[in-house]
């Protein structure tokens, strides 16, 4: 599979390719996957930011996009909306309810600090031997890049470089690794 350059392409090339991106990644092609992030995740980075005005908001929006593309690939229908329409209502959904769930989210936590005059108790530490448990539960290429850049400090820049993969590769393991591990992680707590 080659990579799509989306600069100085037509929309209809990158349709084209984007759809052909979504059926190899219905097919767990994570290679499809970091191909259909390179291509699109400026567009929907751009829309989660001007909607969250936050860039670590919108950050965190545009991965849980790319991970929902993952998990849902095989339910996508060309016939009903285009790749790019589809990325973007998600991205617009994604950022209007993160923006609503936001403004909930600090009036509770403001109603309880009132009711009871102090701040919320911190969770619980996480043991070692459960973050390992946790780590083991990983892909392989997850758990490299993961321990990669804990260990070693390693961007992901250096990281696509070191393991010689493309930055939107080793950007989605990260992502998908951490979302696994905080999954495990919760079910501790």
């Amino acid at each position: 599979m080659s990579v799509f350059d989306p600069a100085g392409a037509s929309r209809t090339d990158l349709e084209r390719t984007c759809s052909g991106y979504v059926r190899h990644i219905a097919a767990a092609d994570q290679a499809a996957l970091a191909s259909l992030y390179d291509a699109t995740n400026r567009l929907i980075y751009g829309m989660a930011l001007r909607i969250l005005g936050n860039p670590a908001d919108a950050e965190e929006v545009t991965l849980d996009i790319f991970a929902q593309v993952w998990r849902s690939a095989s339910t996508f229908d060309e016939r009903r909306s285009s790749v790019v329409a589809w990325l973007m209502t998600m991205a617009r959904s994604r950022s209007i309810d993160r923006l609503r769930s936001g403004a909930s989210r600090i009036r509770r936590e403001e109603s309880l600090m009132e009711l009871d005059g102090a701040t919320a108790a911190p969770a619980q530490p996480i043991a070692g031997r459960e973050v390992q448990a946790a780590l083991r539960t990983l892909a392989p290429e997850q758990r490299e890049a993961i321990e990669l850049a804990y260990w070693y400090g390693y961007s992901h820049s250096e990281l696509a470089v070191h393991l010689g993969q493309p930055l939107g590769t080793v950007k989605t393991r990260i992502r998908m690794a951490m979302m696994k591990l905080r999954s495990e992680l919760d079910t501790l707590g």
